[in-house]
This record gives structure tokens, C-alpha cells and sequence, in this order.
């Protein structure tokens, strides 16, 4: 029977009822998450029932932890990082406790385990530390005496045994990071989704539901903001060979394996299609066409921890050029501060921006063996009358940049404009795999 890391979120934990976290006081919302807890309990005795061993690693319930940041906020807006992290850790320690007595009550032995008392040893990056080591002696002494052990996600200790937080996606790397310690079969992430699907379904109603995917491909789309998984959390689970499953806590039918690439794969020339409308564009005209402009130009920009993402220089004329990137709409304001000082210190022209933009990509490994992806790609947004105003590519990506109220019927068209080869290539997928079943 196989070893199962379990990794489940704050939507299967908590009730955010109407934008906010129910308050503990409110019998009502209390009630809400009492059976939240009780049914994926049910998710955990289901596995064990099935002779798998299990250790589940748990996030804060709802909107526990911003509710707990607005408070310290309220108290102090420059709060020092060390006691952020402290008050941030006692999220997932609700959690954990909680599901504990939840197990117990189902008939499930459990024990649960802080990422002190588990030792996920981390730097001392307050905010936003990286896993160094986990030692699971603790969690495999209490599976070989069948127990569940319950792990708080999304924090660890440094060396001094300050209590640190891993960041924005920090439980699902917890998971991963354990899974890989542990050698476990899979690590799965219960959703309130089925799954990975080739676009957002809210945009496009015929979106598939994939049913395998690469890490390179997974990694692209979370990096574009397709939401299910962090990048950080499909980057360590590549780089130790962890198979991910994303699924439903909402029922038992399988969701979207992310596994290492295989030849099957390239069948789909385009697996996602998503949309980033947090991004602006700057372009720094009448640059002087000689070495070291660029370097200048993004250094000032990397000194102020601002990243750059799509990049395009022009054809020199007359000794000179322009450079247009895109930065997030957040860093927007700062990255044309220090672009208009490093245009006047360079004697360029004008510095222009518009943070009205939108990203729009085409993500699959089919591409690599496929031609004519991006003419039919743009085709599309030809015929939706869609200006494209900068193009970036990879070896499975294709992305656009166009004005974000063009955003949803990009990826509409986009979509459709690959979705017979999705379909047919999933029908062709499951085929091989109903052969392959009958042979064994």
C-alpha cells in the first residue's frame, strides 16, 4: 500500500461566509467549519480504510492568517518580521489540533506535529524563509505506530529556534517538502476544484479537465497565475521527483496528475490557456545604442527588488533605440520613477507606461514537435480584431501582451482555436490507457 502525503488548503478547512472568516463567536459560522473538518476527516479515513498510510499537512482555516496580519497591522503597520511570523504559525496550529480531535472522533489515530516539533529547518528570512532540511524521524515513528501525523504547514524553525513562515504558497511547499522526505507514493492537494483545467472555466465553459500534465507545463501556469498550485511548491516537487495530485475534497473521482514529462504528452500541442492582468508596461525611448544601456537600465530596477518579465529592443536607428518590459502592476509606479532617472542619466528620450495591459499565454509541450502553434494562435486574435503589442515565447509558452479589456475574449478564442486537438488528444490518451489496463 502506498505512503500518501495529504495537503489540504484553507477552502476545504475554513468558511470566509460572505468575505470574511467566521468568527469563532458565530455559532452559525463555528458550525460551518465543524463539518468542514468532519468531512475531510472522512477524506483521510477513506485512504487509511484503503490500507494506505497517510500524513496530512494542514494551512490555516479561511482567511485566518490575513485576518490575524489586519490585526497586527492595526497595532503596529511596521511590525517587526520575527513576531509576524510567530502570530502567523498559530494559524496552522489551530488547524492542526483541530483535525487531530476530528480524526479521533472518526476513529483515526492522529497525532499533530508544529514545524518545530516536526524540524523543518529553514534560514532566517522572516516572511518568506526556504526549507533547508526536514527530519521525519518523529513523523515515521508515528506511522509505523498508525498514526496519522498532522503537519502545520507553510512555517518551520531557524537554527536560533525562531519560529519562521515560508511565504505566499508556503503549505503547499510544506506538503512537497515532506513528501519528499518521506519517499512518499504522491502528494495529493484537496481542492474545492476537480481539478487542473485547460483554462479558467468561469471565462471559458467547455474548459477540459486535464488529466495528466508535466512539471514544466504545471510550472508555467502557476507562474502565469493560474492559481490551483504555487510555482515554488511544482519546482520542489520536479526537482525530487514528488508526483503531485490535485483533486476534489468534494467527492472521490481523480483530479490532474502532475508527473515528469512523457512522449504521450506532446499529442497536446496546447495543454492551458491563461490569462495575467497584473502586469504594466514602461518603454524607455532614444536609448544610446552602445554596451551597457541594458545593463543599466535593469540593474536600477533589480536593486529595487522589482522583476522584469516580458523584454523586446528594438532595431537600432540613427544610434539609438528603445527598450520595452513589463513589471507587476505594484511595482509599477517605482519602476517608472527609476526608469525616468536612468533615461535622464543615459540622455535618452521619454519613459512611457500603461498599466492597462494584460498577458495572455499559450502553455503546452507540444510545441516542441508541433508547427504553425503560434500562427494559429495569433490567427485568432487577428480575427477578434485583438492587437498584439509584445510577444515572448519559450520552448512550451507562447505569451501576448494586449490591452486588458481584451483579456477574456483572448482567452476565449485562444481556447477554441485549440480545443477539438485538446479533446481529441484526451480521448486518444484514455484509449491507451483502457488498452493498457486490459493487457495487464
Amino acid at each position: 500500500m502506498a505512503l500518501i502525503v495529504q495537503k489540504f488548503g484553507g477552502d476545504a478547512l475554513g468558511d470566509k461566509g460572505k468575505g470574511r472568516e467566521a468568527d469563532q463567536s458565530d455559532l452559525s459560522g463555528a458550525s460551518l467549519i465543524v463539518e468542514k473538518f468532519r468531512r475531510v476527516a472522512q477524506v483521510v479515513k477513506r485512504s487509511r480504510d484503503e490500507g494506505h498510510s497517510v500524513v496530512a499537512v494542514l494551512s490555516a482555516m479561511g482567511d485566518t492568517t490575513n485576518r490575524l496580519l489586519r490585526m497586527a497591522g492595526a497595532l503596529n503597520p511596521d511590525s517587526p518580521a520575527r513576531e509576524l511570523d510567530a502570530l502567523m504559525a498559530t494559524g496552522e496550529m489551530q488547524s492542526i489540533a483541530l483535525f487531530a480531535i476530528a480524526l479521533h472522533q472518526v476513529g483515526v489515530p492522529a497525532m499533530s506535529f508544529t514545524g518545530v516539533q516536526v524540524g523543518i529547518r529553514t534560514d532566517e528570512l522572516f516572511g518568506r524563509s526556504r526549507i533547508r532540511e526536514v527530519n521525519c524521524d518523529r513523523l515515521r515513528t508515528a506511522i509505523a505506530n498508525g498514526q496519522v501525523p498532522i503537519v502545520a504547514g507553510f512555517q518551520g524553525v531557524s537554527d536560533n529556534g525562531d519560529i519562521t513562515t515560508l511565504g505566499r504558497g508556503g503549505s503547499d511547499i510544506s506538503a512537497v517538502a515532506v513528501a519528499a522526505a518521506l519517499h512518499a507514493d504522491a502528494c495529493e492537494f484537496y481542492k474545492d476544484v476537480d481539478g487542473i483545467f485547460s483554462t479558467d472555466p468561469r471565462i471559458v465553459p467547455s474548459a477540459l479537465k486535464i488529466d495528466r500534465i508535466s512539471y514544466d507545463e504545471m510550472l508555467e501556469l502557476a507562474s502565469l497565475g493560474a492559481g490551483v498550485l504555487h510555482s515554488r511548491s511544482v519546482e520542489f516537487a520536479k526537482n525530487y521527483g514528488v508526483p503531485l495530485h490535485v483533486r476534489s475534497f468534494l467527492h472521490d473521482e481523480p483530479g490532474t496528475y502532475v508527473i515528469p514529462e512523457d512522449k504521450s504528452m506532446e499529442n497536446v500541442v496546447v495543454s492551458g490557456v491563461v490569462p495575467k492582468t497584473t502586469e504594466a508596461r514602461l518603454t524607455l525611448e532614444e536609448l544610446p545604442d552602445v554596451p551597457g544601456t541594458a545593463a543599466k537600465v535593469f540593474t536600477g530596477l533589480a536593486d529595487a527588488d522589482i522583476s522584469v518579465d516580458m523584454i523586446i529592443q528594438e532595431e537600432a536607428r540613427g544610434g539609438r533605440n528603445s527598450i520595452s518590459f513589463t513589471v507587476e502592476k505594484k511595482d509599477y509606479g517605482k519602476a517608472l520613477e527609476i526608469s525616468k532617472a536612468v533615461v535622464a542619466e543615459l540622455g535618452g528620450g521619454q519613459v512611457t507606461g500603461d498599466d492597462t495591459v494584460a498577458k495572455v499565454s499559450a502553455v503546452g509541450v507540444g510545441m516542441k514537435s508541433h508547427a504553425g502553434v503560434a500562427a494559429k494562435m495569433f490567427k485568432a486574435l487577428a480575427d477578434a480584431n485583438i492587437n498584439i503589442d509584445m510577444i515572448s515565447t519559450s520552448e512550451i509558452k507562447i505569451s501576448v501582451l494586449i490591452k486588458e479589456a481584451d483579456a477574456k475574449r483572448a482567452v476565449e478564442v485562444i481556447h477554441q482555436a485549440f480545443e477539438q486537438e485538446m479533446i481529441d488528444a484526451k480521448a486518444q490518451a484514455a484509449a491507451h490507457r483502457d488498452m493498457a489496463e486490459a493487457g495487464a
